[in-house]
């Protein structure tokens, strides 16, 4: 049944779509002013200077729709508590952690920092959420493991808050690539809290999506050569990584009855980033069986290997934000009929299927698998 804080909702998309709307076109605009630019190299799959700047509008766009709509919403005297009392300090958090990593991605995209300063700003940001009360509590059956203690979850959900905000800022490397999937994941995030009446936090996840929409037409089809191109930048990546892992963690340890979605709340929640977090994983295993630094950039993500395949930019991000769709697809239909470690591994086993059918492609072509 249509509610009045489902009109907020959609409200909330809007204005943050025509915020967004606003706000890109002034970042293009001072980008190719002050020269702000992310130059080409062998490594990148770009022949132009383009801005990076696009992840500049995401999160006060996401700050200043939230905010508005919640002034809105108790200007109208409307005290249905549908958005009354959920979690403050778990939101001051958030909103401390998030500005912490937009500032410091903001910093890399302009003059660079270092991986090891970037790792300590995030574990910072990710023992805000923890401090706040948002730390996995249990592992809901997986491995057969339930309840968890403090001294396990807390700094096992650190170093999963660090985990997914990584994970989005690598796969962030062809055109829409990253805002595709962190769309998606947002969308079926979005839907599961509503359908938890957790409305504050679709109501974040909606805010984000309106943000995040305007930015990929501009990633995506925006022509280089008359400066409509724009890419997310760190100061996008981290910042839209540590909110998704918020919503992510939030998700896994909810307990709304009766909406309760059984002990899949949290493999839900991590299915709709699930491509990203694999491939960080195949990644880093592979540069360090190859002697190199795990933490130095390369040509070895998913979207490199489907590049060399012979595919052009624009059919490799449509390719990979279906397999999204389809591990979360695959991962719902299980759900209640299917222990959540044997899904565990019926996505690993499908994820390494997948690999193996381009290897083989690689071979056919002639082109070196272990580059990749």
């Amino acid at each position: 049944m249509i509610q009045p804080i489902h009109f907020y909702l959609l409200g909330a998309f809007i204005v943050a779509m025509i915020i967004a709307n606003i706000v890109l076109p002034n970042i293009l605009l001072i980008s190719h002013k002050k020269r702000l630019f992310d130059m080409p190299d062998k490594r990148k799959v770009h022949h132009a200077p383009i801005p990076r700047l696009g992840g500049l509008s995401f999160f006060p766009v996401m700050l200043i729709t939230m905010g508005g709509l919640v002034l809105v919403h108790h200007l109208m005297g409307l005290k249905s508590g549908a958005m009354q009392g959920e979690a403050p300090f778990e939101y001051l958090a958030l909103l401390v952690g998030s500005m912490m990593l937009f500032l410091v991605g903001l910093a890399d995209d302009l003059i660079g920092v270092g991986y090891k300063k970037k790792f300590l700003v995030q574990i910072l940001a990710a023992s805000l959420l923890v401090a706040s009360g948002v730390w996995i509590k249990s592992l809901d059956g997986l491995f057969g493991v339930y309840q968890v203690t403090p001294w396990f979850g807390m700094p096992f959900t650190v170093l999963i808050v660090v985990y997914v905000t990584n994970a989005i800022n690598l796969i962030d490397g062809i055109d829409g690539l990253a805002s595709g999937l962190c769309a998606i994941s947002l969308v079926a995030l979005a839907g599961l809290h509503v359908w938890l009446h957790l409305f504050s936090f679709a109501l974040l996840c909606i805010a984000a999506l309106g943000v995040i929409i305007p930015f990929w037409f501009y990633n995506v089809f925006g022509n280089a050569m008359r400066g409509r191109k724009l890419f997310m930048g760190d100061s996008g990546s981290l910042s839209l990584g540590y909110i998704i892992s918020f919503l992510m963690i939030h998700l896994s340890t909810v307990d709304v009855s009766p909406h309760v979605v059984s002990d899949y709340n949290m493999v839900f929640a991590f299915t709709t980033m699930l491509v990203p977090l694999l491939d960080v994983v195949r990644v880093v295993a592979h540069r360090m069986r190859n002697k190199r630094n795990p933490f130095l950039p390369d040509k070895s993500h998913i979207h490199h290997k489907l590049l060399r395949c012979g595919l052009r930019v624009r059919q490799v991000m449509v390719s990979i934000c279906a397999l999204s769709l389809m591990f979360i697809l695959i991962n719902f239909l299980m759900m209640g009929r299917v222990n959540i470690t044997y899904m565990l591994g019926v996505d690993i086993a499908v994820w390494i299927v997948f690999h193996l059918i381009l290897d083989v492609i690689l071979h056919k072509k002639g082109t070196a698998v272990e580059e990749l």
